[in-house]
C-alpha cells in the first residue's frame, strides 16, 4: 500500500514538473496556463501528512486555488458557510434578527445590523467595481483565478462529499459560493477594523427629526480620558493580537535569520487560521497558516523567507465632521456648496417575520456615523453630523500583497511586495530571511492624516480625540482639508510607503502589540506621524517582558529554532517577576492575616501569602499560585488607577524596566488581594491550584489543560480563559496563541520549521484533526513542518488525493 501511494505521488509529481523543469520556463508555463485553463476542468493533488496538513500540488493559480477551496471545506465547512451567510446579508432570514451576529467578520451585536451593513455592501456593487480595476488597485490575475478556482474547489467538495459537522449538516443556508464571495469575505476581513468596528452605527444613523433639526447643536468635546477610553474599545480590542520576532544572523548559531511567529486570535468561528504548503512548481511553493476562506497564505515561510503580522497601533480609519445646510440635515457643505447625502435603502429578509427596510446615509468621505464608543457620542444635529473614511473598505490588495511574500526570496522582497501592492489594513509584518537579514515594517493601509493636516484640519473634538488616540476627526466643510495623494501610493488618500516606520537588519526585531518605536529597544523608531502610534509612551507588560526575553536571546548568541521553541512555551509571567514577591510580603504584614473585600466582609488572606512567595512565577500547566496571581492582577487593576500602581513611574529613557516597584499601600491594594481570595474560594479552587487543573480545553471527552496566560500579565504565550464564577470559574479557552511558527535555514534547500496550530486543524468534532495539535499544544509540542518533497513523501500518515469537479 505504502509502495502504491508513493507511485501516486511520484505520477502526480512528474505530472505537474514536466513542462516546468526551469523557474523561469515555469513562471512563462504558469502565464500560458492561466490564459488558457485546462478545458476538463480544474484539478489538484493533496497530499495529506500528519495532522491532517494538506499540500497542494498544482499546475497554475486556479487547479491552486481550487485545491484550497476544496480542503477548506473539507475542514472547516460550516465555519465557511456560516461567514459566506453573514457576507450575503442572510442571518436574520435563518438564525433570526435579534441573534448574536458572532463578529468574525464585524463588530455587528445582532444579525440584523450585521444583514443591513453587508447586503448594502453586496447591492452597492463594491466588490465588483473593485475587481474591474486594473491591478495593483484590484487583483492581479494570479489572485483572480485563485479567487475563482476556490470558489469551485468548495462547491467540488460541497457537491461531491456529505456534510458530517453537526454544526451544519443538512442545513439549507450551506450553499454553493461565486468568485464574489470569496472576494467579499477578503474585503470584510480588510475592513474589519475600520466600518467593521463601526457596523451598529453606520446602519442605525438617521437625520433628527425636522422638529428638533433646527435648534440642535454639537455636543462638547468629551475629555482625554474618554477618548482614550472609546480608542481602547475600538483598536484595543483584545480580540485579536500577536507576537513575533525576528532575529539577524549575526545572533544565530549559523548566520542565517530566524522567526518566531505566535498571532492570538479566536479559537472557533472565523477568523480562525488553517494550515497548508500551496505549490506550483517552479513557480510558487510556500506553507503556512491562512485566513478562513482567504486562497493565499497569510503567514508561513517558504526556502528563503520567513514571515508573519502581529495587530499594529495603527488608526486605520478617520472622521470628517461634517457642516449641515440649515434648510436639510441631509446635505452638507464643501467650500460653501451643497452636497447631498447618498441614500442606501437596504432590505433584509427576516425569520419568522417581515423584511426590514432602512436607510443608510453615504457621504463623499464615507458613512454617516453618530458615535465613537458608548462613551462618545457624535450627535447627527441639525448643524453637524459625523462620516466614516475607512481606505480598507476598498481595498481588495491584501491577496496579492500575501502571493508577493509567498514569493519572495528575501526580506527585500517582502518589502518589496508591500510597497507595489499596499494592501495589509491593520498589521505590521516581521520577517526574517536564510541570508540573515531581519525586518519590521509598519507598512499598513491608513488613511493619509499626518501631523500637519491634523494641525491644521482638526475640528475642535479632533484635537481632543488626535493626540490622545491617533483618531483623526476633519472639517469636512474645508477642500483643503482633504486627504490629498502621497506619492508612490497606489490609491489617492493613503499615506504612501516612504512614511512606513521601519527597521531593517536589527539583531532583533520584536513586536506585541505595541507601537514601532520599541521595535528594538537599542534602535528606536521615531518621526513618523502620529496615526501609527506614539512615541515615548508607556509600554505594555507583554511588550516589556518580550524584549527583555529576546534582547537576552540576542546577546546570547548561537541562537537555534529550538531557542525560539523555548521562547514560545517559557510562560513567564513579567508581572509575576515585577510584583509577587512585594505582594507576598505585603501579604504577611496584614495585621491579624485579613483584608477588607470590596463587599464589605472581611477575608482571611493569610493562605495566599505563602502561595504567592512560592509561586514560580511561570504559567506553566502545573504551576501553583499562577491563578492566584492571574485573579489577582485583574483585581488589582481595577481597584487601583494605573498611575498609583507603581512607586517607580515611567520613563521614557528607561522604557523597558518602568515602572516598577509595586506600591503596595495604594488603597485599593488589599481589597485587591482580599477579592481574589474570595473568588477563588467562592468558586471552590483551592489557592495553591495548578493551574492546569482549572485552564483547559475539553476534546473527545478529554479535558487538556492548556498552558500560557492573559497578555495583562505580559505573557508571551497569551491564553484567555473567560471566568464565570456561576460555573466554578474558567470556562474552556476561547481565545489565545494560534498559528505558531518557529523558522530558520540550514545548508540544505529545506527550511527548518516547527509548527503547531493549537486548536487542530478542524472545527468538526467528528475530524480525526479535531484535536490532534490540541494535545500536542496542551504537551507544549510541535509539529515538525514537511516542506521538501523528501520529506511529504516519507511522512507514515501520507494520504494522497487527487480532487477535480465533476462533470
Amino acid at each position: 500500500m505504502r509502495g502504491r501511494l508513493r507511485r501516486l505521488v511520484l505520477g502526480a509529481t512528474a505530472l505537474f514538473t514536466a513542462a516546468s523543469a526551469l523557474p523561469a520556463a515555469a513562471a512563462t508555463t504558469g502565464q500560458r496556463a492561466e490564459q488558457h485553463p485546462s478545458r476538463d476542468g480544474m484539478s489538484a493533488v493533496i497530499r495529506y501528512t500528519e495532522y491532517g496538513i494538506p499540500h497542494i500540488l498544482a499546475k497554475n493559480y486556479a487547479d491552486l486555488g481550487f485545491g484550497t477551496g476544496w480542503a477548506q471545506a473539507a475542514d472547516e465547512v460550516c465555519t465557511l458557510a456560516d461567514g459566506f451567510v453573514t457576507l450575503r446579508g442572510e442571518r436574520s432570514r435563518y438564525f433570526g434578527a435579534d441573534a448574536p451576529a458572532g463578529g468574525d467578520l464585524s463588530a455587528a451585536r445582532t444579525n440584523l445590523a450585521s444583514d443591513l451593513y453587508f447586503r448594502g455592501v453586496r447591492e452597492s456593487r463594491t466588490v465588483e467595481k473593485l475587481l474591474a480595476e486594473r491591478a495593483p488597485v484590484g487583483p492581479s490575475r494570479e489572485v483572480r483565478n485563485m479567487m475563482r478556482g476556490w470558489a469551485a474547489g468548495y462547491n467540488a467538495w460541497l457537491k461531491q462529499k456529505k456534510v458530517t459537522d453537526p454544526a451544519c449538516a443538512g442545513a439549507s443556508w450551506v450553499r454553493p459560493v461565486t468568485e464574489l464571495d470569496v472576494a467579499a469575505r477578503g474585503l470584510a476581513i480588510a475592513s474589519i477594523s475600520g466600518e467593521g468596528r463601526f457596523v451598529e452605527t453606520i446602519t442605525a444613523a438617521q437625520p433628527p427629526s425636522a422638529g428638533t433639526a433646527a435648534g440642535t447643536r454639537s455636543a462638547r468635546a468629551p475629555g482625554a480620558k474618554a477618548v482614550a477610553q472609546a480608542a481602547d474599545e475600538l483598536w484595543g480590542d483584545p480580540g485579536m493580537g500577536s507576537n513575533a520576532v525576528a532575529f539577524r544572523g549575526d545572533t544565530t548559531a549559523n548566520g542565517r535569520g530566524l522567526l518566531l511567529g505566535n498571532p492570538h486570535y479566536p479559537w472557533d468561528g472565523g477568523r480562525r487560521f488553517w494550515q497548508s504548503q500551496q505549490t506550483i512548481p517552479g513557480e510558487l511553493n510556500v506553507s503556512g497558516g491562512s485566513l478562513l476562506g482567504t486562497p493565499a497564505i497569510s503567514i508561513g515561510f517558504n526556502a528563503h523567507v520567513a514571515w508573519s503580522h502581529t495587530v499594529s497601533t495603527g488608526v486605520p480609519a478617520n472622521l470628517h465632521q461634517l457642516t449641515l445646510d440649515p434648510a436639510d440635515p441631509t446635505t452638507y457643505l464643501v467650500d460653501g456648496r451643497p452636497e447631498r447625502m447618498r441614500k442606501r435603502t437596504v432590505t433584509v429578509a427576516v425569520k419568522d417575520g417581515a423584511p426590514v427596510t432602512r436607510t443608510q446615509w453615504w457621504t463623499r468621505y464615507g458613512p454617516v456615523v453618530t458615535s465613537l464608543s458608548s462613551q462618545v457620542p457624535l450627535p447627527w444635529t441639525g448643524r453637524t453630523a459625523y462620516a466614516l473614511n475607512d481606505p480598507n473598505a476598498a481595498n481588495l490588495r491584501f491577496a496579492d500583497t500575501s502571493l508577493g511574500f509567498s514569493k519572495a526570496r528575501s526580506t527585500s522582497d517582502v518589502l518589496a511586495s508591500l510597497d507595489r501592492h499596499q494592501g495589509i489594513p491593520w498589521v505590521n509584518t516581521i520577517a526574517a530571511d536564510r541570508a540573515g537579514h531581519s525586518l519590521f515594517t509598519q507598512s499598513q493601509v491608513l488613511p493619509r492624516i499626518t501631523d500637519e493636516l491634523a494641525g491644521r484640519c482638526s475640528t475642535e473634538l479632533g484635537r481632543t480625540t488626535y493626540p490622545a488616540s491617533g483618531i483623526a476627526i476633519l472639517d469636512g466643510s474645508r477642500g483643503d482639508c482633504a486627504l490629498g495623494s502621497d506619492p508612490g501610493a497606489v490609491v489617492p488618500g493613503i499615506l504612501g510607503p516612504a512614511r512606513m516606520p521601519t527597521l531593517k537588519d536589527a539583531p532583533y526585531a520584536e513586536n506585541s502589540n505595541g507601537t514601532a518605536w520599541m521595535t528594538n529597544a537599542d534602535r528606536p523608531l521615531t518621526g513618523y506621524e502620529r496615526v501609527f502610534g506614539t512615541v515615548g509612551t508607556q509600554l505594555g507588560l507583554r511588550t516589556r517582558g518580550a524584549i527583555e526575553d529576546v534582547a537576552a536571546m540576542a546577546d546570547r548568541g548561537g541562537l537555534t529554532v529550538r531557542d525560539l521553541q523555548r521562547q514560545q512555551f517559557a510562560n513567564r509571567v513579567p508581572a509575576g517577576d515585577l510584583a509577587a514577591g512585594d505582594v507576598a510580603r505585603a501579604c504577611a504584614a496584614l495585621p491579624g492575616g485579613t483584608a477588607t473585600g470590596s463587599d464589605g466582609k472581611a477575608v482571611d488572606v493569610s493562605g495566599a501569602c505563602g502561595v504567592l512567595k512560592a509561586w514560580d512565577r511561570t504559567m506553566d500547566t502545573g504551576s501553583r499560585g499562577a491563578l492566584l496571581f492571574d485573579r489577582f492582577w485583574r483585581r488589582l487593576e481595577q481597584a487601583v488607577p494605573a498611575d498609583r500602581l507603581w512607586k517607580v513611574p515611567f520613563s521614557a529613557a528607561d522604557p523597558v524596566r518602568t515602572p516598577n516597584t509595586l506600591d503596595t499601600e495604594a488603597p485599593g491594594f488589599p481589597t485587591a488581594l482580599a477579592d481574589a481570595v474570595a473568588e477563588l474560594r467562592g468558586a471552590g479552587m483551592a489557592l495553591d491550584a495548578p493551574l492546569g487543573a482549572h485552564q483547559f480545553v475539553v476534546r473527545e471527552g478529554q479535558r487538556l489543560p492548556v498552558p500560557g496566560g492573559a497578555g495583562r500579565l505580559g505573557v508571551w504565550n497569551v491564553i484567555e480563559p473567560t471566568w464565570d464564577a456561576a460555573a466554578g470559574g474558567y470556562t474552556e479557552v476561547p481565545f489565545g496563541s494560534s498559528h505558531l511558527q518557529a523558522v530558520g535555514w540550514d545548508g540544505s534547500r529545506c527550511p527548518v520549521a516547527r509548527t503547531l496550530l493549537a486548536y487542530s486543524q478542524s472545527s468538526n468534532p467528528k475530524s480525526p484533526h479535531f484535536a490532534d495539535q490540541t494535545r500536542l499544544l496542551s504537551e507544549e509540542k510541535w509539529v515538525t513542518s514537511r516542506f521538501c518533497e523528501k520529506d511529504i513523501l516519507s511522512s507514515p500518515k501520507l494520504k494522497v488525493v487527487r480532487v477535480h469537479e465533476s462533470r
